[in-house]
């Protein structure tokens, strides 16, 4: 839908099944933020705490899906990092000392 709403093309179309490979990348890097997708990858990206205070229930669904996915694609070796980041961003909220330095 975000395809049509932009460029006015259906995907279950002639034009879009003949399209080639690097022009529909072109136009899928070009998506607004008023399409569809756009809304979407906002909602998944947003990291602002006032922002995110003022989510819906759906648009936390979307991101609290999208972060237990990309939670579950880390390696094991990076494993370290992303808990010594989210022991950091625990410590902050409680108001605690500042972050502990993260190990390479």
């Amino acid at each position: 839908s975000s395809f049509r709403a932009q460029y006015g093309v259906k995907i279950h179309s002639k034009e879009f099944k003949e399209m080639r490979w690097d022009e529909f990348v072109d136009l899928l890097s070009g998506l607004g933020p008023e399409t569809p997708l756009g809304r979407i990858v906002a909602i998944r990206l947003e990291d602002d705490k006032n922002i995110l205070k003022q989510f819906t229930k759906e648009q936390r669904r979307i991101r609290n899906e999208w972060r237990l996915k990309k939670a579950k694609s880390v390696k094991p070796e990076e494993m370290g990092k992303v808990l010594d980041g989210f022991k950091n961003a625990f410590i902050q909220m409680a108001g605690g000392a500042k972050p502990l330095k993260m190990k390479d």
